[in-house]
């Protein structure tokens, strides 16, 4: 059963679209910044909307890395462990992150401020080792770096 707020977020959503499976994905991410992540009763109305089993959207929904499947902290934080940035310290950078917010990565704080991911690669290796805090790109991080960037969010 969906709560009377999330169905009218929905029909907020549902109201951009004509109900074609074509747009599932643009509501997917319109649902995911609604919500932070997609519960399973938003995905069931939406593939409701589409008139698509269920089993449609989670199989697109689980075949893109953009999509969470529980909840996530208001504030991302990203490590890069791709070669040039572990060879240039992000090891360091993600103990760091680790040892700042008291989680681990791939998980989010209990208050759902933060979460710590770590992402294969960015594609600016000159800038490693590469941290992204939001959207905000950090080059060259180093563990102060990252107190202080943290340390200015909090």
């Amino acid at each position: 059963m969906v709560e009377a707020d999330t169905r009218e977020k929905l029909e907020q959503i549902f109201s951009h679209y004509h109900g074609r499976q074509e747009d599932l994905i643009p509501i997917l991410q319109e649902a995911q910044e609604e919500f932070r992540y997609l519960p399973s009763e938003v995905m069931l109305e939406i593939a409701r909307f589409l008139g698509v089993p269920e089993s449609a959207v989670f199989g697109v929904s689980t075949f893109y890395a953009q999509f969470k499947f529980s909840p996530v902290g208001r504030h991302i934080l990203k490590v890069c462990r791709g070669t040039a940035c572990h060879v240039r310290g992000a090891p360091r950078i993600l103990d760091e992150a680790e040892k700042q917010l008291g989680i681990k990565a791939g998980e989010t704080t209990e208050d759902l401020e933060y979460s710590l991911e770590t992402i294969a690669c960015f594609g600016s290796c000159a800038l490693a080792p590469v941290m992204v805090h939001d959207e905000d790109v950090h080059g060259r991080m180093t563990p102060a770096k990252v107190r202080e960037i943290l340390g200015k969010a909090k």
